[in-house]
């Protein structure tokens, strides 16, 4: 079966340069809806059995306007195992104040998820996320089991960014390697028993009409 994993749409604090973890959730942009139509409009003739997403509503929204787009009838179940990183005292800060208050665990956290020590500002390390992460995606394999069950999935860039190159088996100190996610991407992940995935596409982002700008990608 095949997992679609979908980053949220782009956001204020996106757009704004700002952390944005489980514990903020800034509006999403006008533009943002026109490229969940894009999506959903690009997924429309794969049939799907399942939607699920993290409960932020930036997430959620995203979820609703792309099973829509899809004219199906897809269930939708939201999943608190699926939100972003949990950022302590980074939340709603700036890169540039965060890049200055706390340069160590910024550059641990873009560059050496193995060496992101989370502790000093509150918040949760890689091995937490994909540890609460990866339970959530093994039942919905398993719930979703026929050899011909596609699942999306609406999540978080830097949550689905670690999680998905953990499913993949990429060491931790790797996890950044392969890119950032877009907003609104899709990444696409294929498996028969939920314990060995192959990846089948990555930050899909072909249907998109606005060109990519630096804030889009994390």
């Amino acid at each position: 079966m095949r997992l679609y994993f979908i980053r949220h749409g782009k956001t204020q604090w996106n757009q704004e340069g700002r952390f944005q973890g489980a514990g903020g959730d800034s509006p999403l942009l006008t533009e943002s809806y026109e490229q969940m139509v894009q999506v959903g409009r690009f997924l429309k003739g794969t049939p799907f059995t399942h939607a699920y997403a993290s409960p932020i509503k930036r997430a959620r929204v995203t979820a609703v306007h792309v099973v829509n787009e899809l004219h199906q009838r897809v269930p939708l179940t939201l999943v608190s195992r699926l939100e972003e990183f949990h950022l302590g005292k980074m939340e709603g800060m700036a890169f540039e104040d965060v890049r200055a208050q706390f340069p160590a665990e910024l550059d641990a956290f873009r560059n050496h998820p193995d060496q992101y020590d989370a502790s000093k500002i509150g918040g949760e390390t890689f091995t937490q996320v994909i540890d609460r992460m990866t339970p959530a995606i093994q039942q919905i394999v398993a719930v979703n089991n026929q050899p011909e069950d596609n699942v999306l999935i609406v999540s978080h860039g830097a949550a689905l960014n670690a999680e998905i190159n953990a499913l993949l088996g990429t060491p931790l100190a790797d996890l950044r390697k392969r890119g950032g996610l877009r907003n609104t991407s899709v990444t696409v992940l294929e498996t028969s028993d939920g314990h060995h995935f192959d990846l089948i596409d990555w930050n899909d982002t072909r249907f998109l009409t606005a060109t990519a700008t630096p804030t889009d990608t994390i």
